[in-house]
């Protein structure tokens, strides 16, 4: 079996972005779980590295009474506690890995009086979406999904479809200004060696050019022309600040970095009644 051998930029398309990250987050939904589990919580909504908390940002309005569909949820933190707060909600996700780790965390949560919500979890492509028209008030996804596709403007388009009038696509990812800087959470990060406007995917490949893992860059502009192309409205774009005493790095993401840069870009989308 090849094995990743190589980080490069080059084109991606659609069906081999998907195909490599399905596979990808099988392999790691586990490992990613034990990582990073603490952080996000089994039953917390964490929008980004921040550790921007849905409870305080209230992006996605009063969960109580709302029906919510999660794309990339992951291990379903967010869905749970929204569940928790009176929403109904279903989780989804591409990897069947995650699914399955998704669904261990409800079953590992238990049943006595100090129990979480356990959320319904279905495998499916953020860019096929395996619901009817106008089935739900809210769609979302916390770092899902859209960095993770070579269309995003499908994702945008399908969220659009299943949302009700009066409905809003929110959805968190790495801010566009971050692929100028180098991944790095030290003081190397802090200097730009790429151009902004540079799309070229990152891919990681096994020593046969297969690719195993991609990320997708897109500018500002660019996302604000897929949601308008979606019918969407935007009503907000947040820029978490890094808070004070939050020393706790992510990857690129840092103390140092996110007090100079934004990290994270939360697009807040509103479709028309």
């Amino acid at each position: 079996m090849s094995t990743p051998t190589e980080a490069t930029r080059r084109p991606a398309p659609p069906d081999e972005t998907a195909a490599a990250n399905r596979t990808w987050w099988d392999g790691e939904a586990a490992s990613y779980y034990v990582e990073h589990g603490s952080f996000l919580g089994d039953t917390d909504f964490v929008w980004g590295p921040e550790r921007l908390r849905e409870e305080d940002a209230r992006l996605l309005g009063d969960p109580a009474g709302q029906v919510v569909l999660e794309i990339g949820a992951g291990s379903g933190q967010c869905s749970r506690w929204l569940a928790a707060h009176g929403a109904t909600v279903v989780a989804t996700d591409l990897s069947a890995g995650m699914v399955a780790t998704g669904m261990a965390v409800n079953a590992a949560l238990g049943d006595g009086p100090d129990a979480a919500t356990p959320v319904p979890f279905a495998q499916c492509d953020g860019r096929a979406l395996p619901f009817a028209d106008a089935s739900f008030d809210t769609v979302f996804t916390a770092y899902g999904v859209v960095p993770f596709v070579a269309d995003s403007d499908v994702v945008m388009a399908e969220a659009a479809r299943v949302l009700r009038p009066g409905g809003h696509f929110v959805f968190s990812t790495t801010h566009p200004v971050r692929w100028a800087f180098p991944d790095d959470p030290g003081p190397a990060g802090l200097t730009a060696r790429h151009s902004y406007f540079d799309r070229t995917p990152y891919v990681e490949q096994d020593d046969e050019g297969h690719a195993t893992y991609v990320e997708h860059h897109r500018t500002v502009g660019d996302r604000v022309r897929e949601i308008t192309a979606a019918g969407l409205v935007l009503v907000d774009l947040v820029e978490p600040e890094w808070p004070e005493g939050h020393d706790e790095p992510w990857g690129g993401w840092s103390p140092l970095r996110g007090r100079v840069i934004p990290g994270t870009a939360i697009f807040v989308c509103h479709k028309p009644a």
